[in-house]
């Protein structure tokens, strides 16, 4: 990984976004991103540009990966083998992470909103055949809940939403009353928003988003890594 961090110059011209819309769902940076509540979605393209290329599934930029913890081991075997009764499967990454003794909990530490780790069982696509949402991080009041969605195809990527699709699809189940249709595929895609294309490049940008914003709001820049502080260097002005 480069000294200043996986950054990129720019995106390429492809749309990664799965055919949903695309933001990113977060607090304030300070004045260089300021945030008017809790969250505020920005478009995507307003983001730091992130370089795909550097996210291997080794999380480098966390220190790299340890030794992995043999009851998380088992719990996401568990979830692996009900996806692979439906020809899917666990990104690596997401594996490596949420197993690892050093990183599963790291999103958890770092949040300023109280997200907390909490991976569901797999659950339907509301939007399309064959595909799956499973949770695995959500704001403390449920403002924001985040998913991978998995393809047949094997495009992974993340999504949020403001819904809690296990607790909707059991209310369903019930025969009481849901937030939305969710046999309505057109409401229900525009209840879901893209918002990274593996699990890593979502945890890095959440990950240093959070430092940045406990360091600027504690007047600490300078105790961050370069490579941290770089990430602000998007929102300067561009000199003429």
């Amino acid at each position: 990984m480069s000294v200043g961090g996986p950054m990129s110059a720019g995106r390429s011209g492809a749309d990664p976004s799965g055919g949903f819309d695309s933001a990113w769902c977060a607090t304030d940076l300070g004045a260089y991103r300021p945030c008017r509540y809790t969250y505020q979605h920005y478009p995507y393209d307003s983001l730091p540009p992130l370089n795909s290329a550097e996210f291997t599934g080794t999380f480098r930029w966390l220190g790299g990966l340890r030794e992995p913890v043999a009851k998380r081991v088992r719990a996401l075997d568990r979830t692996a083998a009900k996806l692979a009764a439906d020809g899917l499967e666990l990104p690596a990454d997401f594996v490596a992470f949420q197993t690892d003794s050093a990183l599963y909990l790291s999103l958890d530490e770092v949040s300023v909103t109280g997200c907390w780790t909490d991976i569901s069982a797999p659950l339907p696509s509301p939007v399309e055949p064959g595909a799956f949402l499973l949770r695995f991080l959500r704001d403390q009041q449920d403002c924001v809940i985040w998913y991978l969605y998995l393809r047949p195809s094997g495009e992974t990527f993340v999504v949020y939403s403001g819904l809690d699709y296990e607790y909707e699809y059991q209310q369903w189940r019930d025969g009481a009353e849901t937030a939305i249709e969710l046999d309505d595929p057109e409401k229900q895609r525009s209840a879901i928003t893209w918002c990274a294309p593996s699990f890593e490049e979502f945890a890095y940008r959440f990950w240093v988003e959070n430092r940045l914003w406990r360091a600027l709001h504690d007047d600490d820049l300078a105790g961050l890594e370069p490579w941290v502080r770089d990430y602000l260097s998007h929102y300067l002005p561009t000199p003429a």
